[in-house]
């Protein structure tokens, strides 16, 4: 079993690196963008035709949280290609399995991101915008000068969970025939007929990687909170 397991390791870390990572730090990074404009225009007060946008926003930000992340890899790589657009993809809309993972991951992790960072923007004291406005700062300074930074203390926690559960729904990227880490234990396992071995080192190293996270994510929040006055 050890041999099977020391014999597999190397193909399995590669796959890591080559696959699993860079579609978890890609999609988070480029998810944590469409969060911060998510959660802007969400509690944005500008009325008018502005409203519409924020429909929309919101609309994506229900659709996204509604469906399982599976259905939504499926739809976009085996489904966008027989959406046929005249003048526009009249063969359809055919992405590459590692475009159409990072466009999936990203829009997921920015619908369920938005509503953290939301959270936490509207988590900080209105009487702090009051006191900046009084010393006649404006929205857009108060905003970006002191209640993102605060926000970002506080959203801290649950957005390294996330992106700690991005790293393991990676594994679901299989499915589009991205060889990531899961697929690589599947494609061992068919031939050493060895499926219990593969699939529990394959789970040991996402644990190993996430426990890594884990502690990353322990550092950081001491950092942001050094100087913060513990509430008893």
């Amino acid at each position: 079993m050890w041999q099977i397991v020391w014999s597999s390791l190397p193909q399995l870390i590669n796959a890591g690196i080559k696959y699993t990572i860079p579609l978890a730090v890609i999609s988070f990074a480029l998810g944590l963008i469409l969060a911060l404009i998510t959660a802007l225009i969400r509690i944005s007060q500008t009325k008018g035709p502005f409203l519409i946008i924020k429909a929309i926003f919101r609309f994506y930000v229900w659709l996204f949280r509604s469906t399982p992340l599976i259905v939504q890899l499926f739809i976009v790589y085996f489904g966008l290609p027989y959406l046929k657009l005249k003048g526009i993809a009249p063969d359809g809309i055919k992405l590459e399995p590692f475009t159409a993972g990072i466009i999936v991951f990203t829009l997921n992790t920015g619908a369920y991101a938005s509503e953290t960072i939301r959270a936490a923007i509207e988590s900080i004291p209105k009487g702090q915008w009051e006191a900046a406005q009084a010393i006649g700062m404006t929205r857009y300074q108060t905003l970006f000068r002191i209640i993102i930074p605060q926000a970002a203390r506080v959203s801290l926690p649950p957005l390294s969970n996330s992106f700690i559960g991005l790293i393991k729904d990676t594994s679901l990227a299989s499915t589009i025939t991205i060889v990531e880490m899961f697929e690589v234990s599947q494609q061992i396992a068919a031939e050493n007929y060895q499926p219990l071995v593969m699939y529990c080192t394959v789970a040991a190293l996402y644990a190993i990687l996430c426990t890594i996270l884990s502690f990353i994510q322990g550092w950081l929040e001491k950092i942001t909170t050094r100087y913060v006055k513990p509430q008893i």
